[in-house]
């Protein structure tokens, strides 16, 4: 979860969209990886998706949780009960590391390129991989993006091709979320017809997130239902990926080694 979008209660009640993200991400490295790893979690939020990769992984393996916008307030509240294997701060840990999460990271840095090598270089050890995620389609930047933070959304290639320049080799790569494509064109068609036009400007950007993220409040049946059509949408991502179709969706990722 973006700190942003942390409620001030303690009480968090996560979003279908959430535990879906969290359980196709760490089930895609634990697929891949049989020992144990180490990891970091680049822009890590409150540290569900590391919490959630933890469980997956083989014994001795570690997550480091690192968000440069962590407070003293957020390291103790997201640390509280960690496992001795995951550890959180806001400086980067010196590398090198055999795996590096940028899930919905990039999208949030001016340079994209600029920051994505600094990290492959610093951080990635040689034959290490990087595993990354952004919001997909321009076309779809909407109010929600500029609340978020977000400088731009991608086309596949703009993330392959963003890859290559940093000296990474494409493993695999997908669309996730496609059953969620279709709502949110349509809720960029009520913007747009609402006169709204959302668009990166950098002084309005990140200003305000007040998203269902991490207060989700459907009972049950709703949540159930949710979680099930979003475990169907994971399944197409990882077949689609594996048979080198590309499947549009919401979000496109990335799985890549450095050579």
């Amino acid at each position: 979860m973006d700190l942003r979008e942390l409620p001030d209660s303690t009480r968090v009640s996560r979003h279908p969209w959430e535990l879906a993200r969290a359980r196709f991400f760490s089930g895609l490295v634990a697929r891949t990886h049989r020992a144990g790893l180490r990891v970091l979690d680049v822009g890590a939020g409150d540290g569900f998706v590391g919490r959630a990769l933890l469980a997956h992984l083989a014994a001795g393996s570690e997550v480091y949780c690192f968000d440069p916008s962590y407070t003293e307030a957020h390291l103790r509240r997201v640390a509280a009960g960690a496992p001795a294997a995951l550890r959180f701060g806001r400086e980067r840990p010196a590398g090198p590391f055999d795996l590096v999460l940028l899930l919905d990271v990039v999208e949030h840095v001016a340079d994209d390129l600029a920051f994505l090598s600094d990290v492959v270089g610093g951080a990635v050890r040689r034959g290490g991989e990087v595993l990354v995620s952004v919001p997909a389609w321009m076309a779809l930047y909407s109010r929600h993006d500029v609340e978020l933070g977000h400088y731009r959304r991608y086309r596949p290639a703009e993330l392959r091709a963003l890859l290559a320049r940093c000296g990474l080799a494409i493993e695999r790569t997908g669309g996730l979320f496609h059953s969620l494509l279709l709502p949110r064109a349509l809720a960029k068609l009520g913007e747009r017809a609402r006169g709204v036009r959302s668009r990166p400007a950098p002084e309005a950007l990140g200003a305000h997130a007040d998203t269902a993220v991490g207060s989700w409040r459907a009972g049950a049946f709703v949540t159930g239902a949710v979680c099930a059509g979003l475990a169907v949408d994971g399944w197409l991502s990882r077949a689609s990926a594996r048979a080198h179709v590309g499947v549009p969706g919401l979000s496109v990722w990335a799985l890549a080694r450095k050579a």
